[in-house]
């Protein structure tokens, strides 16, 4: 104010030309002219400093649509300035606000936490396959299941197709076994059709190949081998190879369990249902350009369907001469041509199923595989009848 005060009167007390006072205080000779229009309209008031913001703005955000963000991250409490974004644009509001200028819209609404994103570890690569059914990934969410009103909890098997995220399977279990894992399974198949690969962690559901005895082939695998499905195990301390499905679980926890308790599985299972058909067709995707995950899958034309499945293992007949029945000891043991099997003390007076082979044994208590074991006694296996169908005694 006082290097405009000085410049204003050089030049109407001392005479001295505008260019002249413009060049001694470094300033435009628009500059000087301004000055002095504004010390005669308004004294030495017109020579306070003043904003420099322009009356409007084009870009700015209006009012409207500032409320309109407020709102759908209130009734969206996970939704990100992506998301809402996405559902701005849907909305008709074209072009809609940046995603910069609605994350510092909802920071001033204090409805976003300031603080550092941690940043990807650039080392890691993404990785994806170049087509649907190449590749499902499946998990069995255990940590954090499924809350029901009497305190029990149910397990989730989930699987994702790896090119475009749509979820092939999301089944509730009382107990992640065998064959309520391979039945979630079939049903997946039927609907979809045979992937190429599957990729799944090294659980004993999964597969037997950490087992002590190497040549055990569990359900799993068998189903596998049987639809000509390639069965890829992740690497140990591998997170990222499951960032997919994990991701996915990251949805279903915040976008579905968070503060929920359900009557019953059956109840649990049908809102879960239709939660994956919106995740599938009308949620966007951002890790896929904001497309649902059912429009990439059919994105190169008609639906992609596999070959049909072949889930003759969850029917086989325990009938012939290389099936016998057997009763499990008070101290958990079978024995099968003076070979005994351990089983566990839990399954005393169970009738369980055993299925001989040339090298080996398998043992199913009902529709469960609970053993495989090699033959260290290839003798002759004393019949005592064939297996039908397994109860409790």
């Amino acid at each position: 104010m006082e290097q405009k005060y000085q410049a204003v009167l050089a030049v109407i007390r001392d005479g001295v030309s505008i260019i002249e006072v413009a060049n001694r205080f470094g300033v435009s000779r628009q500059s000087v002219h301004s000055w002095l229009l504004r010390y005669e309209q308004e004294g030495m008031a017109g020579l306070v400093e003043r904003s420099h913001r322009p009356d409007r703005c084009e870009h700015q955000m209006s009012s409207e649509i500032q409320v309109r963000v407020i709102e759908l991250r209130r009734q969206n409490l996970f939704w990100g300035p992506k998301r809402i974004q996405y559902q701005l644009l849907r909305e008709g509001i074209d072009p809609p606000p940046s995603v910069s200028g609605i994350y510092r819209a909802l920071k001033r609404a204090k409805m976003i936490e300031p603080g550092a994103r941690k940043e990807r570890d650039r080392k890691f690569k993404r990785w994806e396959r170049g087509g649907p059914m190449e590749l499902w990934h499946y998990w069995v969410k255990k940590v954090g299941g499924i809350l029901l009103t009497d305190g029990s909890e149910l397990k989730c098997l989930t699987g994702v197709d790896d090119h475009s995220r749509l979820c092939v399977v999301a089944g509730l279990m009382v107990r992640a076994t065998s064959r309520s894992v391979c039945d979630h399974f079939a049903r997946a198949m039927h609907l979809h059709g045979v992937p190429q690969e599957i990729l799944t962690d090294n659980g004993k559901v999964f597969t037997g190949r950490f087992n002590s005895n190497k040549n055990v082939e569990v359900l799993f695998d068998k189903i596998c081998r049987e639809n000509g499905i390639d069965h890829l195990l992740t690497a140990p301390r591998s997170p990222t190879t499951t960032g997919k499905i994990e991701r996915f679980h990251r949805s279903l926890r915040t976008e579905f369990l968070t503060g929920r308790i359900f009557e019953s599985k059956a109840s649990a299972q049908e809102e879960l249902d239709a939660w994956v058909v919106e995740y599938n067709t009308v949620r966007p995707h951002q890790g896929i350009g904001m497309v649902t995950p059912m429009t990439r899958f059919t994105s190169l034309g008609n639906i992609i369907v596999g070959p049909m499945s072949d889930t003759t293992a969850l029917d086989e007949v325990r009938q012939g001469p290389d099936w016998v029945t057997r009763r499990v000891g008070a101290n958990g043991v079978v024995s099968i041509a003076w070979q005994q099997i351990s089983v566990g003390k839990h399954r005393n007076g169970h009738n369980v199923d055993v299925h001989i082979q040339k090298e080996m044994v398998q043992i199913w208590d009902g529709s469960d595989l609970i053993k495989s074991a090699l033959r260290n006694r290839p003798g002759e296996v004393i019949r005592k009848k064939n297996a039908q169908t397994t109860t409790k005694k």
